[in-house]
């Protein structure tokens, strides 16, 4: 025997909804948008040369501002996940 369907409109409206809001796909798009700034801007800072040493590798923007870019978008992505309308 095969199983009806319940058409109430309770069990059609609960079938439409979706596991996240807006504000949780608005919240993926900001931690994706910093974890690519902060990937950018650890980019460079080599040498064409490898006999030459080039002192903007250790400059604040690699070793400090990028990670921390990196770590505020997955705290904003562990943010969007959890996120609940109240």
């Amino acid at each position: 025997m095969a199983k009806q369907k319940n058409n109430t409109p309770e069990v059609v409206e609960e079938e439409k909804k979706l596991p996240f809001a807006k504000m949780n796909y608005i919240l993926v798009l900001v931690g994706v948008a910093l974890i690519a700034l902060g990937m950018i801007l650890m980019i460079g800072g080599g040498s064409s040369d490898p006999d030459v040493f080039n002192p903007k590798m250790f400059n604040f923007q690699r070793l400090t501002l990028s990670p921390i870019l990196i770590l505020l978008g997955f705290v904003v992505e562990i943010v969007a996940i959890f996120w609940r309308k109240k």
